[in-house]
Parts: structure tokens; sequence; C-alpha cells
């Protein structure tokens, strides 16, 4: 029997070429396999055609955009993840779904061994290998561009010679991965971290100084779930859909930053990410309201574990299944409104509102309704300082008290 290949297919010039190159290194059959998880551009039917004419056996292209948005970027929103406290997880976030798909391909087309097409200096080949070991570590995987030698120059001296039906002149200066969630843009000019980045550069945001009217949503989260905007029902996939389009008109979700990459090495990424960007401020806001100081305070640290997790490539792994069940949890009463305006480059959340509201106005207010027993307030900092005033009155038992101004500098 031939041996089969699933491959991870974009419908470009790397992955259309890895198509005839996998077939002669390995002398296999090749079945392609496209997602849509909201990346825009030609249509699936077009990609599976150029996969079949580019030598496949078998092409599946799969319309992932509601999947993604409900298993995928949902969890990432209730975990309000941010890797290095900015970047929305963009790339990271899909490539499990597409792992799913191409495990699923493989078991059903009698596959022994999964392709893609990252090179050896990405977070993706991490992503990828990582995740296809967690669901079928029965699988072989092949990585052409990393490990065969497959240049740009020979990807192109490949589709000529082989006569593919490829644009092979048209050269984006830029790598660019995209999906619902966002947009990450690389390479190129920006390569130099003193360049600026240039309008060119965006594609799903407006420039945020242009002048426009601002624009009011109203978002409503059910445990942690935005299921309205401005009190009409949505799905997951038609509410980043629809604040991708507004919050990205007012320029909201540009991010410039130098990023740690799982590999070892810093690379200068552009992202744009309105929809994601606008949905994170609000959930954040809506928990400020209804989530408990302590359970607050930990849920803070698990999603920033959460997000490192997720773009170390481990989405599989024991650890992040225990996170996603804490932040379920924590998640419960995450329910009620938020007011936000979006506009020149923010989203700013101007209200709130919920019935599961821990804010008592009474309890709060300064004015004469007041219902804080003030009384109470000096027995309580006398015990929450006891411990503190202790460990003082033994150092200076001990003569080892410090003066915390010997760590200062000279006074101005």
């Amino acid at each position: 029997m031939t041996q089969r290949v699933v491959l991870a297919y974009s419908g470009g010039l790397d992955t259309s070429v890895a198509i005839g190159w996998i077939a002669e290194e390995a002398d296999a059959e090749v079945v392609a396999v496209a997602a849509d998880v909201g990346q825009g551009g030609e249509d699936l039917d077009v990609i599976r055609q150029r996969a079949l004419d580019c030598g496949a056996v078998e092409a599946v292209v799969v319309d992932a955009r509601a999947d993604y948005a409900e298993n995928y970027c949902l969890p990432a929103l209730k975990a309000n993840a941010l890797y290095m406290d900015r970047y929305p997880l963009v790339s990271a976030l899909s490539r499990p779904i597409i792992v799913r798909h191409l495990v699923d391909a493989a078991r059903y087309h009698g596959a022994t061994t999964v392709a893609h097409g990252c090179t050896g200096k990405g977070n993706d080949q991490v992503r990828f290998e990582v995740g296809i070991a967690a669901l079928a570590p029965e699988l072989a995987v092949l990585a052409p561009v990393r490990d065969s030698g497959m240049t740009r120059d020979k990807a192109i001296a490949f589709a000529e010679e082989k006569g593919l039906p490829i644009d092979v002149t048209k050269k984006s200066p830029y790598s660019i991965d995209q999906n619902l969630w966002g947009r990450a843009v690389e390479t190129g000019f920006l390569e130099d971290v003193w360049n600026a980045p240039i309008e060119d550069v965006y594609s799903y945001t407006q420039d945020p100084s242009r002048p426009r009217d601002a624009d009011e949503v109203l978002i409503g989260f059910t445990d942690g779930v935005p299921t309205t905007i401005d009190d009409r029902p949505v799905t997951m996939l038609e509410a980043v859909q629809e604040l991708n389009n507004r919050a990205g008109a007012q320029g909201i979700g540009r991010l410039d930053m130098v990023e740690d990459r799982l590999v070892g090495i810093k690379s200068r990424e552009v992202y744009e990410c309105p929809g994601a960007v606008a949905l994170i401020e609000a959930h954040r806001h809506l928990e400020d309201l209804t989530v408990e100081r302590e359970l607050a305070r930990f849920k803070r640290g698990v999603e920033q574990r959460w997000a490192e997790l997720v773009y170390d490539g481990l989405w599989f792994s024991p650890l992040k299944r225990a996170l996603d069940e804490f932040v379920d949890e924590a998640s419960r009463n995450v329910t009620g409104d938020v007011r936000m305006t979006l506009h020149g480059g923010r989203a700013v959340v101007t209200g709130r509102r919920s019935a599961a509201s821990l804010y008592d106005y009474n309890l709060a207010t300064y004015d004469a309704d007041d219902a804080f027993d003030q009384s109470l307030a000096k027995g309580f900092v006398e015990l929450w300082g006891l411990p503190t005033r202790i460990a003082a009155q033994r150092d200076q038992r001990l003569g080892t008290q410090r003066d915390d101004r010997t760590q200062r500098g000279p006074a101005e």
C-alpha cells in the first residue's frame, strides 16, 4: 500500500510546492488539509482545486470559523489571554484547531505522517508537532522547509519546472498570518526594530489618527460569554466579526512589540487585533465588578500562565486542561453589560452593570447614606499590621532593623 502524508495546506507557494516535493522525497501520496479560521482571502473551493492541480490525491477543506470562535477564541477571552501582557495569541490559538483536523484526516485517510511548512526559527513548528504528538503520538512528522532544504528559491524553481498552477512572482515584503482573532505581520523592513510601521502594514484597522465620530457599543455577557451587542443576540463568531469591523474602523488593536519566541530569540512583530482587544477590555471590566477579590487576584496569575502555555504549543497539555476548568468556574457570575466608546485607537469602558455585581453603592459612597461602619477600621488595621509590628520589635531587640533609607540614592 502506498504511504500517505497529510499536509497542512494554506494554498500559497510553499505548501503548494510541498505537495509535489513530499511526493518525490517520501515516495508518498499527499492529502492536503486546509481550514478556514476566518483568515479571509480565497474561496475554499479554489484552494481545494489548487491542491488537486498541484498533485494532491485528496484535498480536505473545512469551514472551521464557528468552531474556532467558540472553542478557541472564547476560552482565550475568558482567560483574558495576553502573552507578555499584550499579544492576544493570534497565531497560537489557530494552530490547535488545525492540528485536530490534520489528525482527523490522517486517521480517515490512513496516513502515517503529517507535514507542515514551518521554518526552524518560528513557534509554529512546536505548536504543530507537540499538538500532533498529544493527539496521535503514533504519527510521524515531515517539515520540508525546515528539514529538507526547501528554500523559497528552490520552491519557485520546482513550481516552474513542474508547471504548477500558482503565481510564483508575487512576493509580499512581509510574512503575514491572519484569522478571526487578529493579524500578525513580520519580516521585511520591520526586522529593523527602529523602523516605524507604515500604513501599508495594516489591513484590519484604519489609521487611528484619522478624524471620525466615536462609536458607542453595549456588550452583554453571560458567564463570561459575549451574548449580545447593542441588545441584539450574537454568537461568539458574530461578536468577534462585528467588533473586528467596528473597533477596526476606529484603529483599535494595533500592537508593535519585540516578542520572546519559544525558540529563544527575540522577534519584532506587528499585530492588529481589534475585536480581541475590545472584547478582552470589556470582559476585564465586567470581572472587576462581579469577581470576588481573592479569586480575581489568583486568576490574574492563571491568565498569564494560560497564555504562556498556549503560546508555547501546549494547548493539549494536562495543565492547560486543568486551568480551563478553573477559568470556567471563575467565569460564573461574569454576567452583565459593558458600555464602551470606540474612538481614536482606544476602547474605553464608560459603564458597567450586573445583577451579579459585588459593588454596593451604600458601602462605597462617602455621602450621608454611607453604610460602612468606619469604627471597625481601627481594630482591623491594628490586627492587619500586627505581624509587621511584631517583626519590627524583634529586629529592634536584636539590632538587625534595616533603615530602608540606606537603600535609596541621595536626597534631591
